[in-house]
């Protein structure tokens, strides 16, 4: 049922390329944890997000891509929810993709806030993929762009071809022991989880477009 008076509103924003295969039915099944956390029977009747300028989530048919962007209200308890998510999304998806997860203090205001004071904000960057090299391929492009990024304000970008290379080495590493251990679980501790952090230095806007 709907959560009144909850201490979060919760953005989930991402797009996620399907299998061929993949029919409304399999991808409701998918979404179950989203629909039913929000009070809905179906994906149809939970497919609305709680902003009405938000598209919500939505399946493309013809291009077999699932969109999110679509806000809920809740608590702490929505992990759970990702957790079930993200092991269901795996079975349908036919590539890496990123989800980012926000959390938004529902009683914070920044206008009347007291000085020193933060808000309890949070935010997760989540991956999905049919495999763990699709899953490590995601992470690993994301982290060149945060890093090339952060560099260009110093360094020209035919210079940090080096820099890329490095990062390929930790993803080779990492996968290369997933490999050997047969270690398939969830991944090491930093990479699908927090990325970036909700505390300190502003909020981060609604809208993640």
């Amino acid at each position: 049922m709907p959560r009144y008076n909850a201490p979060f509103e919760i953005h989930v924003h991402g797009q996620v390329a399907l299998r061929t295969d993949v029919q409304f039915e399999q991808l409701q099944d998918a979404l179950k944890p989203l629909w039913k956390y929000a009070g809905a029977r179906s994906l149809s009747d939970g497919a609305n997000s709680s902003y009405e300028d938000e598209p919500g989530i939505k399946f493309d048919a013809l291009d077999h891509v699932l969109q999110m962007c679509w806000t809920v209200a809740g608590d702490h308890d929505f992990r759970q929810t990702l957790d079930e998510l993200c092991m269901n999304l795996n079975e349908v998806a036919d590539t890496g993709a990123a989800i980012e997860v926000t959390f938004y203090d529902a009683d914070f205001d920044e206008e009347d806030s007291q000085p020193g004071s933060e808000s309890r904000d949070d935010f997760l960057m989540l991956f999905v993929g049919p495999n763990p090299a699709a899953i490590m391929q995601v992470q690993r492009d994301l982290l060149v762009q945060d890093v090339i990024s952060l560099m260009e304000r110093h360094f020209d970008g035919a210079e940090l071809s080096g820099v890329v290379g490095e990062v390929d080495k930790l993803f080779t590493q990492r996968f290369d022991a997933l490999v050997s251990s047969l270690a398939l679980g969830k991944p090491p501790s930093g990479s699908g989880g927090n990325h970036g952090g909700g505390h300190g230095g502003g909020r981060k806007p609604r809208h993640l477009h």
